[in-house]
């Protein structure tokens, strides 16, 4: 038995392009009409996000405004004050912040003796800090400063 193949008729093939042919215009059609549907629709959420500025005034507005970084180092300072005790000495000793300024923290440098901490915090209305010290060997001296952590 013998199977013939049979070719498709030239009508047949005109008819099947017409129909791609047909199809995919449609589709063109859908598409070239959906995209600046989508573009517009894209465009009003992101004015609504932007609060109907343009990018220019929203580069501007960015540049003028104080990053972190640059004035991280504006907020605080570090003010310092003496501090000595006589040989078996102690006493609370301060640092006061200028007008205005809370103290957030402190410390103290002993380069001079033995000097150790027993209590240490802000003052009572936040304007320095203070440290109790007692020097520790009993037979000399010690000095150094006292340090508040100042926030502007």
């Amino acid at each position: 038995m013998t199977v013939l193949k049979k070719r498709p008729s030239g009508a047949l093939v005109v008819a099947m392009i017409a129909l791609f042919v047909a199809l995919g215009g449609t589709a063109g059609a859908v598409v070239t009409a959906a995209v600046p549907l989508a573009k517009r629709a894209l465009v009003a959420d992101n004015a609504k996000k932007l609060g109907g500025q343009t990018s220019s005034q929203i580069v501007s507005q960015a540049a003028s405004a104080p990053g972190p970084a640059s004035t991280a180092a504006g907020l605080i300072s570090v003010k310092t004050a003496p501090f000595a005790l006589s040989a078996d000495g102690q006493g609370s000793f301060t640092a006061n912040c200028d007008a205005g300024q809370k103290a957030v923290g402190g410390g103290y440098s002993n380069p001079v003796g033995t000097a150790f901490s027993v209590d240490t915090g802000p003052t009572s209305d936040g304007s320095g800090w203070s440290i109790y010290l007692i020097e520790g060997t009993g037979n000399s001296v010690a000095a150094g400063i006292i340090q508040a952590i100042c926030l502007k």
